[in-house]
């Protein structure tokens, strides 16, 4: 989802672009390095890195799902329109990811086995999120208790909505352990239990994939963080809202490494990495530092002065997801898979980065040719 250029999509993008250059060191090290560069500490710190760019990308389709709900609830706009707006776009991201699978699977014959038609990756779970978010927003919007006037309604929606995003974060954080171990819906085909906690076909959850436990509370995070941020005091209080951005992130982490030192964990089985709460947390609160960063780059800094590489690559993300991925793990790969080391495999990137914002420039400038009216939800 987008709205107009200006600093609200100008430090989002930067943000965008940000995710999207992780993701390029992540795929194009994991793809390339072979041999002993695989057990280096630069390989295991570039995959490390790597735990950030889907949490990016879904917070931030949270936080611009919040922005065009609050944007058309400000204009009058019904809270159906509001919802089917926001829910046809979540389908078309998820058939964007399903359409992906196919060109994947059409491209590796005969490599490619027919069930990756069905594996869970990252615009499955972002379109089923979209999708959900706009039912959230719809109920927010028509439960809200009728008794109070239109101006109560209008003060209190935004603070609902936000308790209501926080209450399926903690639902979906909570779930997520047990939904991965004790507690797996084996009765499920396995192409729908892996939306659940990405077993695939190999009946144990893969931690590489995407499913909606718990990959889908960050975008709810974001959900909620984009409503704070489209309320009157962050708006007026610039400053200030940087700063509570930080402390909220540093105290999220700090929270998230005392839970983790506790004698006693909340699950028996604990897999901090993949399905703890404390590692959500840790990384809610990283996501909270960067928006913090980006937010003062762009509005105090160079951030937007100029061409902002980043930002022209966030405002296209995905796009240029939708290009790299086969020229990096598929057929097409500019250099031979896990056969390389470490300062080809960077050059390799160098090539991939430059490639994309090549593919993001000509679509920006085709857009302005031929879109009277680029502004979407």
């Amino acid at each position: 989802m987008a709205e107009k250029t200006g600093l609200r999509l100008g430090y989002i993008d930067w943000m965008r672009g940000l995710a999207c250059i992780l993701m390029f060191q992540t795929h194009c090290y994991d793809s390339w390095l072979g041999g002993s560069a695989r057990q280096s500490e630069f390989f295991k710190w570039s995959q490390r890195v790597g735990t950030l760019p889907g949490p990016l990308f879904l917070f931030l389709a949270g936080i611009s799902v919040a922005f065009v709900t609050d944007r058309l609830r400000g204009g009058g706009a019904a809270s159906r329109e509001i919802a089917r707006k926001t829910i046809t776009r979540g389908v078309q991201i998820f058939a964007l990811g399903l359409l992906l699978r196919v060109q994947e699977v059409v491209l590796g014959i005969p490599k490619s086995p027919w069930t990756d038609l069905f594996r869970v990756d990252i615009l499955n779970v972002l379109g089923i999120s979209i999708m959900l978010m706009g039912v959230l927003c719809f109920l927010v919007e028509t439960l809200l208790p009728q008794f109070h006037g239109p101006q109560q309604n209008a003060s209190a929606e935004p603070l609902l909505s936000i308790f209501a995003s926080l209450l399926v974060v903690a639902v979906i954080t909570l779930a997520t352990p047990p939904l991965w171990a004790a507690h797996r819906p084996r009765w499920l085909p396995w192409f729908l239990e892996s939306y659940v906690n990405g077993v695939h076909v190999f009946d144990e959850p893969q931690a590489y994939l995407f499913p909606f436990f718990p990959w889908a509370a960050f975008a709810f995070a974001g959900l909620a963080v984009g409503f704070f941020l489209r309320s009157d005091w962050a708006r007026r209080s610039q400053a200030l809202l940087v700063v509570w951005l930080s402390l909220g992130g540093a105290l999220l982490v700090g929270l998230a490494l005392w839970f983790e030192s506790l004698p006693q964990q909340l699950y028996a089985t604990h897999d901090f990495w993949h399905t703890s709460p404390n590692f959500l947390l840790m990384r809610l609160g990283f996501l909270l530092g960067i928006l913090a960063a980006s937010f003062a780059w762009c509005r105090w800094g160079p951030g937007q002065r100029g061409f902002s590489p980043l930002i022209q690559l966030g405002a296209t993300s995905l796009l240029i997801y939708w290009a790299h991925i086969e020229f990096v793990y598929g057929r097409l790969s500019i250099l031979p898979k896990r056969m390389t080391g470490i300062p080809l495999a960077t050059l390799g990137l160098v090539t991939i980065v430059s490639a994309m914002l090549i593919i993001s420039v000509y679509r920006t400038r085709w857009i302005a040719r031929h879109v009277k009216s680029p502004t979407k939800v």
